[in-house]
């Protein structure tokens, strides 16, 4: 039998298909919102039992104000990696009703553990005690946000002594700080078996006596002194330091746009000019650990911007792989998602999965996954509508979409994660092991019939229904759109031809500097067709593999500027104007 509804739109890029991200919604409900979990786990045909889904909280409900006044919380928020705020830190930001913080100063991702209806307030409108106090005595719980750890080289001191004054209740959450952090991402330990005192400075008011930190078997952390790098190394050689003394200055500690010049107290100040703020200085023997020490700022990919051409949804677990390779990922949908123009299709498949209609559904991207959940939420059905039924994924993401609504897959290619690698995987029909033939593939409208041609082949009868429609999404904002065309990302990762035509129709081609990365041969050949120069194709078609593929393309290129005693320079530094370091 032929299959049904079968898509007329072919892509030609059926080997370069990559499995969807899966999405993970993290959404901070507040305290007094009822939690709803309506999905509990199925049992597979195999045996194996699915985790009930995630339940998805309610809207927040209004900011929580106390009969009497609030509180205030003085919170440390880290050195800039927000990654490296504390478990305590989260829990106050996301039951706060007010945050005060200097959003210049705040590092990105921070204030994503807030509740979408908590205010922000930023420091540079108002006084912060004001703010705060304000607040506080209206009932509301308030956080008041500090770089790395109140206590130290902050205002905590005047701001909580003001509100101890005005009989507001605080408390303090200490943060990671940038005495500590930012030597550690700079591979500087501040001790060792030979260096076993730390002395702290804080150089932003001057002033300094030098005389008291001559000591040689001294480490010297000197915050606040980046306008003054050239008065430091003075006093220091002043008071007694040998002008060779190793010296380090860090900018910009903890992101990915952190730089370390590694100098002596002699030349430190000319070596170090231009250095972005906000600086740490470190002086002492521990810098020479460095050179073997150094692990940040040497990831294969560091400080390179790369362009995904997805969804933030779809290309949450790439752009989590990509930052742990060192590389800042802008996410560009290239496309957008939109339901069939005619739901009976959709409403006739989910009948026949509560029916029993077929043997096998088979999901080929998350967006199947995510329209089908939609649906299933329409007619009050939960994951055990699945039970009985046989479950395929096309590849990792996928599954991983599955277990997420509660459908542990019976079927996923161990190898290529593609369609065509499921295809080489699926069973052959088996009239007495199968007592239905039909096979559900919920897909895109311009899904390819690799898969139903190998299935059909195998004995099965496919029902292609579409699921939901894919079309070109609007243009990103001007300047991601400068960037993209004026060398502005370092790479750019193409997981499919469609996404090739698209972003060069939305956004225009790539700079001639940018590293163009494809997925696989079909992708490298629509991108050649459209000018582009192919500089990484992964080895198997898989968004993680593409990444790694880059990953590895970067290592090789650092060695080879510090083989050739060339300075380190990202591909975006390489085009005319773009600012270069010696």
């Amino acid at each position: 039998m032929s299959p049904a509804a079968k898509s007329t739109t072919k892509s030609t890029a059926a080997t370069d298909a990559a499995a969807d991200e899966s999405v993970v919604e993290n959404t901070a409900a507040d305290k007094t919102a009822a939690d709803k979990n309506t999905t509990t786990g199925k049992t597979s045909t195999t045996g194996k039992t699915a985790k009930p889904a995630k339940s998805t909280a309610s809207a927040s409900a209004a900011p929580h104000r106390t009969a009497g006044p609030g509180t205030v919380a003085f919170v440390g928020m880290g050195p800039g990696d927000p990654d490296l705020l504390t478990l305590r830190a989260a829990a106050e930001l996301e039951r706060a009703d007010t945050v005060v913080v200097s959003r210049a100063h705040c590092p990105p991702g921070i204030l994503t553990h807030c509740r979408p209806d908590a205010e922000i307030l930023d420091t540079a409108d108002a006084d912060p005690v004001k703010l705060a106090a304000r607040a506080a005595k209206a009932g509301r719980r308030v956080v008041r946000l500090f770089r790395g750890d109140p206590g130290l080289a902050c205002h905590y001191a005047v701001e909580g002594g003001a509100l101890a004054k005005a009989g507001v209740p605080f408390e303090v959450v200490p943060g990671v700080s940038s005495v500590t952090a930012v030597p550690g991402y700079a591979g500087i330990p501040l001790t060792d078996d030979a260096t076993r005192e730390v002395r702290v400075i804080d150089a932003s008011e001057g002033g300094v006596d030098w005389e008291r930190f001559a000591a040689p078997d001294t480490t010297l952390v000197i915050l606040g002194a980046e306008g003054a790098v050239a008065e430091v190394a003075k006093g220091l050689v002043a008071a007694g330091r040998p002008d060779s003394t190793p010296a380090a200055m860090t900018s910009l500690g903890t992101t990915t746009e952190q730089e370390t010049v590694v100098s002596t107290l002699a030349r430190l100040a000319p070596d170090t000019k231009g250095m972005e703020t906000p600086g740490l200085i470190v002086v002492g023997d521990v810098v020479n650990w460095r050179d073997k020490l150094s692990w940040f700022e040497t990831k294969p990919l560091f400080g390179w911007r790369v362009l995904v051409p997805r969804t933030k949804e779809q290309a949450a677990s790439l752009s989590d792989q990509l930052r742990g390779y060192g590389a800042v990922p802008d996410e560009v949908p290239t496309i957008s998602v939109e339901p069939p123009r005619t739901p009976q299709q959709m409403d006739r498949a989910v009948k026949g999965l509560v029916t029993g209609r077929y043997e096998w559904v088979v999901f080929t991207s998350t967006n199947a996954v995510k329209a089908v959940r939609e649906k299933f939420t329409d007619y009050g059905l939960d994951a055990r509508a699945f039970a009985g039924l046989k479950v395929a994924a096309v590849g990792e993401q996928t599954a991983a979409a599955l277990v997420e609504f509660g459908v542990v897959p019976d079927l996923t290619p161990s190898g290529e994660q593609s369609g065509e690698g499921l295809a080489r995987e699926w069973p052959p029909y088996d009239e007495d092991l199968d007592p239905i033939n039909r096979v559900l593939l919920p897909r895109a409208d311009i899904a390819t019939d690799v898969l139903i041609a190998r299935l059909t082949e195998l004995g099965w009868e496919c029902e292609d229904v579409t699921a939901y429609r894919t079309v070109r999404a609007a243009p990103p904002p001007a300047p991601i759109r400068e960037a993209i065309k004026g060398g502005g990302f370092d790479a750019v990762l193409f997981t499919s031809s469609s996404t090739v035509k698209n972003l060069i129709g939305i956004a225009g081609k790539p700079h001639n500097v940018t590293v163009i990365a494809v997925i696989g041969p079909q992708t490298a050949k629509t991108a050649e067709e459209y000018g582009l120069r192919v500089d990484v194709m992964a080895e198997k078609p898989s968004v993680s593999a593409l990444a790694e593929a880059l990953a590895e393309y970067g290592a090789k290129r650092r060695a080879a500027q510090i083989e050739a005693g060339d300075p380190l320079r990202k591909p975006s530094q390489m085009r005319r104007g773009a600012r270069r370091r010696k």
